[in-house]
């Protein structure tokens, strides 16, 4: 072999060798020394560059341009410089977009348990469900949420369609009924949703979040289906244990009528009810400032406002309001103050009405709300996570929408009543009261240990066994595991309640073991049982049914 041919080998093994260790640092994410490997690894790919043949020209002989390389050829496979330089510049941004978030194991076993508790209160209550596109034509969207339009995704025109990504599923759920003639319908819906909002994620505020929706629509008595849509929501933040809490409602008609009765111009009602929504989030000298300084609102207006927007009460606060003269002859007001009467009457027989409170500094921004409107709060949510502000603010809401559905019908009227829960407000709530050690989150009941060589085949065989009754079973995934003590972790860990245990000397006697884990299993002296190969199943299913 040439000098130059042994140069190259060399320089090849080099090569090898760094680019290993580079991909090591990476892992381990050691910066400086990741440079200068790279730093090594291109002095390396240019002394490679000088060592090689140089390219012979076209019509030249190529063995004249390095004879002695030609005589012994060596083959390499040398990577430019320019390709190095690629390789290191090649780099990503590992990280969510703004306003998401992924979600591991323990976070999940949270979330589908509020999956599972929200659909069987919806089920309970008699509802079907239904699914829609998760964009819709730009045209459907607009012009529906107030100030909030802003917070709308548009996508690109793809296809001569220009198209949004959903921002509610309320608006999609009456394109539907308008769509599909439906004119009756008790329906739930339980998906994402994107705001271009400014997230908040310790408040469980996002831009990729789910809704679950909980709607009826068709022509019914007065409050009879709100009554039972704020039972919904009355059902499943108690079955959630998300500790006390309140549904504060109010009436879009009485907001109008006051509003009107105040002296607020027609054309800035709804601009007005979105200042009166901040009530919740700012003082009222600020809400007030933003109405005269922002909004051009008559300050004398603004003031009659105040007197008004902190009333809250229950029934007795429909007959104060009753008999306010100036509201008693608006027809707005009066209207609006009689339903409130009869929905509180049909909460009491409902047995929530300690839960509800009459708040008029409740608007809910969203211009299709044409009746009751409602939104539950919980008390006491921590204020602060690792110092940042953590309330969690409104966990549901929702409201009457009787003219939605005519925008997209012609006109044809289909009253609904609907609510939707706030699965990221009521998962940070969750998330941040729970030890995170102590969330299961795997539903394996059974976990088959192999003692000595493993007895992969057995195992296998009893776990087929066991799913084959519907038992939740697992086992390690090697021939032989590495020891027993590690088989027991894993147990310990997934917090498993029963093991298996099989071996030469139980599969010869045509017997296995059943062993209770849990520490408070560790010194019981019936913590272990053992029992006939033929019977296994029966035994672990009656022992799975006294957990």
């Amino acid at each position: 072999m040439t000098t130059s041919s042994s140069l190259l080998a060399d320089l090849e093994t080099q090569e090898v060798s760094i680019r290993q260790r580079i991909k090591e640092l990476k892992k381990s994410n050691q910066k400086d020394d990741e440079k200068l490997a790279l730093e090594e690894l291109k002095d390396v790919m240019r002394r490679k560059k000088e060592l090689l043949p140089k390219k012979p020209k076209k019509g030249d002989d190529a063995a004249q341009a390095e004879p002695g390389l030609a005589e012994t050829p060596v083959r390499v496979e040398a990577k430019q410089p320019a390709e190095v330089k690629e390789e290191t510049v090649k780099t990503f941004t590992l990280k969510t977009p703004k306003g998401t978030k992924d979600y591991d194991e323990k976070d999940m076993a949270i979330r589908e348990k509020i999956f599972s508790t929200v659909t069987t209160i919806f089920k309970r209550h008699g509802a079907i469900t239904i699914d829609t596109p998760v964009f819709e034509l730009k045209e459907i969207l607009s012009g529906k949420y107030g100030e909030d339009s802003k917070l709308i995704y548009d996508l690109e025109d793809q296809g001569g369609e220009k198209c949004s990504l959903r921002y509610d599923l309320t608006v999609p759920f009456a394109r539907y009924l308008a769509e599909n003639g439906i004119s009756n319908l008790k329906r739930y819906h339980i998906a994402k949703v994107y705001r271009r909002d400014q997230p908040a994620m310790n408040r469980g505020r996002m831009r990729e979040f789910y809704q679950c929706d909980f709607d009826i629509a068709g022509t019914y008595d007065s409050m009879v289906p709100d009554a039972e849509i704020m039972r919904v929501m009355f059902e499943i933040l108690t079955a959630l244990e998300i500790g006390k809490f309140t549904i504060k409602i109010n009436h879009r008609k009485v907001l109008d009528g006051m509003f009107e009765v105040c002296g607020v111009p027609e054309d800035k009602i709804r601009t007005i009810s979105s200042a009166v929504d901040k009530l919740d989030k700012m003082p009222w000298a600020d809400v007030k400032k933003e109405m005269v300084v922002e909004k051009g609102l008559a300050e004398d207006v603004a003031d009659r406002i105040g007197t008004y927007v902190k009333l809250k009460g229950s029934k007795e606060l429909c007959d104060k309001l009753a008999a306010d003269a100036a509201l008693a002859g608006n027809v707005n007001a009066k209207t609006g103050i009689e339903e409130m009467r009869i929905l509180l009457g049909y909460l009491e027989l409902f047995n929530m009405l300690n839960s509800v409170s009459f708040d008029l500094s409740l608007a809910r921004g969203l211009d299709y709300y044409t009746g009751v409107i409602y939104e539950a709060v919980v008390e006491g949510s921590p204020s602060t996570v690792n110092g940042e502000p953590a309330g969690v603010g409104s966990v549901a809401a929702g409201g009457r929408y009787d003219e939605l559905v005519g925008m997209f019908s012609g006109n044809k009227k289909i009253p609904c009543v609907g609510v939707s829960i706030g699965v990221e407000r009521v998962f940070a709530l969750l998330a941040s009261r729970q030890d995170r050690a102590s969330i299961k989150s795997k539903d394996t009941e059974v976990y088959i240990i192999g003692l000595g060589s493993g007895f992969l085949e057995e195992r296998m065989k009893i776990s087929c066994e066991l799913w084959d009754t519907g038992v939740k079973a697992e086992y390690m995934l090697k021939k032989k595991p590495r020891s027993l003590q590690q088989q027991f972790e894993v147990c310990d860990r997934e917090q498993i309640p029963l093991a298996v245990i099989v071996g030469g000397k139980e599969i010869e006697a045509g017997v296995v073991k059943i062993r209770r884990m849990g520490r408070e299993w560790a010194d019981h002296v019936e913590k272990e049982v053992e029992v006939p190969r033929s019977g296994l199943a029966q035994k672990i299913k009656e022992i799975l049914a006294t957990l």
